[in-house]
């Protein structure tokens, strides 16, 4: 959904009720641009990883301008001017199309740094966030890093950026269950049925989750029933929530009776099992 709804609320909740519910679950802050996950779940971290790309480099030599790679590159990444052509590294998308595509073999790769992934682990729950370099515009390389966390057994929580966007789609496309979290206003609402046209354009179940469900109208609980979308909980709206969230605390901590809302989603996400945290 659109920014500020409550996901990385939601996915850390959701993560630490797992984790103290007896569960192997690994929470994955893929939001690689404004990762904040670390803040509520406060992990130690042991272990960093530069990320890097391969990107384009020309031997001006053996190039015969013959403006193949540029024709092929979609981001215009690589431009022919003259006899010369030129590399633009921050717009490369590493499809590797010039390097195939070049019938002198003038083209080869090397690596750009893009970010970090850092791992560790909050009492036995796994972690994992990213962090994008700053100036670079291409999360998704970063996302896929940090999804290489992903637990084989066991539960994987990924926490996606806000709205519709290629991060998200890398964050999301081979997941089990999507559950967009949402908020009953009209921004909300658009960006919610942007992010259903996503998901069901790539092929994902979907469920929502109504966040702060009394501030507005019920547009969105009629919305769901018209697409047949199922609503997994409805959480009402808490002051409390927002002063825990300001100080860097979980509601499930902070706030008494969160957790009830989020009980039946964790148990289902256990396959029924009860939760007794």
């Amino acid at each position: 959904g659109k920014g500020g709804t409550g996901k990385t609320t939601i996915a850390t909740s959701l993560a630490m009720l797992l984790y103290r519910a007896g569960e192997e679950v690994v929470y994955l802050d893929c939001d690689v641009e404004e990762p904040n996950g670390h803040i509520f779940l406060r992990p130690d971290i042991l272990g960093r990883e530069v990320v890097f790309m391969p990107v384009p480099v020309v031997d001006q030599d053996e190039c015969i301008s013959c403006r193949k790679c540029e024709e092929i590159c979609q981001y215009n990444a690589i431009v022919c001017m003259g006899n010369k052509t030129l590399v633009f590294q921050e717009l490369c998308h590493a499809c590797g199309g010039c390097v195939l595509v070049c019938p002198e073999g003038a083209i080869t790769e090397t690596t750009r740094e893009i970010g970090i992934v850092e791992d560790g682990h909050a009492g036995t729950l796994k972690f994992a966030h990213g962090k994008l370099k700053i100036g670079e515009a291409l999360a998704p390389p970063l996302v896929r890093s940090v999804k290489k966390r992903a637990l084989a057994e066991g539960i994987t929580i990924m926490d996606a950026p806000p709205g519709t966007t290629c991060p998200v789609v890398e964050t999301i496309k081979d997941a089990n269950l999507v559950i967009l979290v949402t908020e009953p206003t009209p921004f909300g609402l658009n960006d919610l049925k942007l992010a259903v046209d996503m998901a069901k354009q790539i092929g994902v179940k979907i469920a929502v989750l109504i966040n702060r469900c009394d501030i507005g109208d019920n547009e969105t609980v009629k919305y769901c029933k018209q697409k047949r979308i199922e609503v997994l909980a409805e959480i009402p709206n808490s002051r409390e929530v927002a002063v825990a969230y300001s100080t860097g605390k979980l509601p499930i901590d902070a706030v008494p009776g969160y957790s009830d809302h989020l009980e039946p989603l964790v148990e289902r996400l256990m396959g029924g099992k009860k939760c007794e945290s």
